[in-house]
């Protein structure tokens, strides 16, 4: 009995130590993980801890559950903490650590299942879960994008002008960052660069948010712009991760922490081991698996993997910006071709039809082991700062993300260890100078719980200062651990130049080394950015006849029970519909060459409408309150003048679709569109603002119907193409990135100065730093204003030179013969005169 007592009382001890102190945990560096040591595991009267098998296999839930994958492997150090906590609660096999339960209770499913969590990751029971070891995690994930939505609430109501500031205000529930501004996570050197971002840009970075208020449907005909509260809470915020979201093909995932780490199919269906889960129900995890980095393996029909896959990412990220999809190539598409084999439609994912039109570079390059398919995932450069929040709160995208395209791949000039913090991520702010170097010390947080890799010559930092765990210098190499298991070695600007190896020489030099300005003002996506999802016109109509109504994502995630059960999983949906039924359009689909303006940086980046929001709103009665109205912001801002800017919306984005060979110069410097004039310019699609019929006429253009009905209805104020951002004389046609103040258009110099490059660029391939001559020609042009700054003055100046080329090649020869004729004739009295 004491020999009991005494093995019980080292367990405790044992537990407890390693709880509060993972690192005291004897763990070795593997591609397996941190695994304990077989002669390392507490001891156990009933000596069941075998490292490839649970505790008690036969016992408690595993009674029922029988062969039910381990959520992680079983010599894993979490596992084995699992397993130290469970026997501590009385459950060998450490169910009841995550899912509570009673696993004595083996015969009737109701008592066994009464106080269970089904989903562990739910945000709202983070408290009794995850957070008993990962406490940080819940404080920042709270905080984070993913869960407040904070910029798209802000954006949506921009464009509606529910709300007609700047200030992010809303966010799916109240929260406040209680523990105040300095990050809970990140270098010294990252939490000083994200104290002055928050004193530089209060609107976006603040302290508090509320909950997107319930439109009042009763005010409605008086204040029809607070239908977009409706709009948001029953379409937009389905993505939060205090909710599972829509249960469809391509949708399906788990809440919080679930939302990532626990893999879901597009199918949702089960696909493990555990006979008590249905196979053909949808709404499963694919296994009861957790994936997260390299050390932590996932098994699926004899498959392993690791990491977490894009496609769990694309679950969310495949509406707005769409970058999710565009990275694997696909853009929506109105139509539903090709057809499968069996003759039936393509198969809808995330509610859409697809094209292929071609994949970003970094997820379809090979690995130093030439496996084809081994892309990077979304996590190889999205840090877990940016992934989890840091622990304030952030406004936008780009407050949030820490990375920069400069910080693997350097510039020409400089490798990613020579660049200052702050390199391409300016926000019109002169950061030091000094090299930020490398680091051999990483987070505390991804010590605790990453995949720790050799630092060889140090880990690379981010723009702002935090290290990549997973990417480090190689002498003058940058190596690029992928969570999936593959590693790569990243091309850096500066050896490519040193060793002359650019794919396209001529290119990459004109482009890159003699034009300084491309690599000090435009963002390098911008070029290497080959298309992107451009859905011009988001129709959105908000119908409250009465008897239609909406799923409340945000009341859904409010109204969770104390086992993190939310509205979806409530039997009783009532309490969760509102007012209010969305239908969501679109005016036409493009993809090739982007729009350009500015990003909240300033740097020139590509844009994409995002949401040019065109609403019409039904009152309860039926009947129409707005129809396809455009909504003006307040006077003077976004350049509106006394009537106010356009409400609809063109985002600056990072289109993830990046390839190695850049877009060609004349896409930017001869296209009307990349300058935001439009698509050819501008000249089509102008007849918006009236109806338009198609029903029979006479010869004065009469209609012959009394019948007839708008085969096209107007759209007031729209007399225009809404791919056009800017008139040549600089008048700005619709908002551009207005989280920002720094986002717009082009300047007006800037795109004279594009154009007057694209006149001269088609023929003139050194203009203008390359060849000498031609760049002192370039610079006396300007300075006798003789540089042609659009096609008609190119037109002129070609129509002139060559005039002068034909006439001078047909004088010259007789030209020439006179000039002959009267040499010889001087030579011959020279020649006399000094006979005499």
């Amino acid at each position: 009995m004491k020999k009991l007592t005494y093995l019980l009382l080292t367990g405790i001890v044992v537990f407890t130590l390693t709880a509060a102190f993972p690192f005291l945990t004897s763990t070795k560096n593997s591609e397996e993980g941190n695994s304990i040591q077989a002669n390392n595991l507490p001891n156990s009267n009933t000596e069941v801890n075998t490292l490839d098998n649970f505790p008690a296999p036969d016992q408690g839930c595993l009674t029922c559950h029988k062969n039910i994958e381990p959520i992680r492997a079983h010599n894993s150090g979490m596992m084995q903490q699992i397993y130290l906590k469970g026997a501590s609660m009385g459950d060998k096999n450490g169910c009841i650590v995550c899912h509570q339960g009673n696993p004595n209770e083996t015969k009737d499913k109701t008592k066994a299942h009464a106080s269970i969590i089904k989903d562990p990751g739910s945000i709202w029971a983070l408290n009794k879960t995850c957070s008993q070891c990962h406490p940080d995690h819940e404080y920042n994930l709270h905080r984070s994008l993913m869960q407040t939505e904070a910029g798209k609430i802000q954006g949506a109501t921009w464009g509606w002008q529910s709300e007609n500031g700047y200030k992010v205000k809303y966010g799916n529930h109240n929260i406040k960052d209680s523990d105040g501004s300095t990050p809970k996570w990140g270098t010294p050197e990252y939490k000083k660069y994200m104290h002055s971002m928050r004193d530089k840009y209060p609107n976006v970075f603040v302290d508090e948010l509320f909950e997107l208020p319930e439109t009042n449907v009763s005010n409605i005909k008086k204040k029809p712009q607070d239908a977009v509260f409706t709009y948001l809470r029953g379409e937009c915020l389905r993505c939060h991760v205090g909710v599972k979201g829509k249960q469809r093909r391509g949708d399906y995932r788990g809440m919080g922490c679930s939302s990532c780490h626990i893999p879901y199919s597009d199918e949702g269906r089960y696909e493990g081991n555990d006979n008590t889960i249905s196979k053909t129900e949808t709404g499963h995890m694919l296994v009861h698996s957790i994936q997260s980095s390299r050390k932590t393996k996932v098994k699926v029909h004899g498959k392993e993997y690791s990491g977490i896959p894009t496609e769990t990412c694309t679950s969310c990220h495949n509406r707005g910006k769409r970058i999710g999809m565009s990275y694997t190539g696909l853009m929506e598409s109105a139509y539903n071709t090709t057809w499968n084999a069996d003759g039936t439609p393509q198969h809808k994912l995330h509610g859409k039809n697809y094209h292929y039109i071609q994949e970003d570079v970094h997820h379809r390059i090979k690995s130093r082991k030439g496996n084809p398919e081994g892309g990077l995932l979304c996590q190889d450069c999205h840090t877990t700062t940016s992934m989890h929040g840091d622990g304030n709160i952030s406004g936008t995208t780009l407050g949030q993300v820490e990375v920069e395209c400069a910080d693997c791949h350097g510039i020409p000039d400089k490798y990613p260890w020579e660049l200052p913090l702050g390199y391409q991520d300016e926000y019109k702010t002169t950061h030091a100078k000094t090299p930020r170097g490398v680091t051999n010390n990483l987070q505390k947080v991804t010590k605790k719980f990453a995949t720790i890799y050799p630092a060889e010559d140090g880990f690379l930092l981010t723009s702002r200062g935090n290290p990549f765990g997973n990417v480090v210098r190689r002498g003058n190499s940058v190596v690029v651990h992928s969570a999936s298991g593959n590693d790569f070695i990243s091309p850096t600007l500066k050896e490519l130049k040193e060793t002359d190896t650019w794919k396209h020489p001529v290119k990459a030099t004109t482009a890159m080394v003699n034009i300084s300005a491309h690599m000090n003002n435009l963002e390098c996506y911008t070029c290497h950015s080959e298309w992107a999802p451009q859905c011009y016109g988001c129709h959105v109509k908000v119908d409250f006849t009465k008897g239609y109504g909406s799923f409340d994502w945000t009341k859904a995630g409010r109204m969770h029970d104390s086992l993190g059960y939310t509205g979806e999983f409530m039997k009783d949906a009532s309490p969760f519909i509102q007012k209010g039924k969305v239908t969501e359009g679109r005016s036409y689909l493009r993809w090739e060459n982007p729009i350009l303006g500015k990003n909240g940086e300033g740097r020139v980046t590509p844009l994409i409408p995002g949401c040019q929001q065109i609403t019409t709103v039904i009152g309860e009665d039926g009947k129409a309150i707005v129809t396809e109205k455009i909504w003006r912001t307040k006077p003077g801002l976004e350049n509106g003048g006394d009537e106010g800017q356009r409400g609809i919306d063109m985002a600056p984005v990072t289109p993830h679709t990046t390839s190695a060979e850049a877009r060609s110069c004349e896409s930017c410097h001869t296209d009307p569109k990349a300058l935001g004039y439009g698509i050819n310019g501008g000249k089509f699609m102008h007849g918006y603002n009236t109806d338009k019929f198609t029903d029979i006429k006479d010869a004065n253009g009469e209609s012959l119907s009394e019948n007839q009905r708008p085969q096209i209805s107007r759209i007031d104020g729209l007399n225009m193409d809404l791919s056009q951002i800017v008139t040549r004389n600089g008048k700005q046609l619709q908002t551009v990135g207005h989280h920002w103040p720094d986002s717009g258009p082009l300047t007006q110099e800037q795109r004279e100065r594009v154009e007057r490059v694209g006149v001269c660029i088609a023929c003139h391939q050194d203009l203008p730093n390359g060849d000498a001559a031609m760049s002192m020609i370039t610079k006396a042009g300007d300075v006798l204003k003789m540089t042609p700054h659009g096609t008609e003055e190119h037109m002129n100046l070609l129509n002139s030179d060559i005039n002068w080329a034909a006439r001078t090649r047909i004088l010259a020869p007789f030209i020439l013969a006179l000039l002959f004729i009267m040499a010889y004739i001087i030579w011959k009295q020279r020649k006399k005169l000094r006979k005499k």
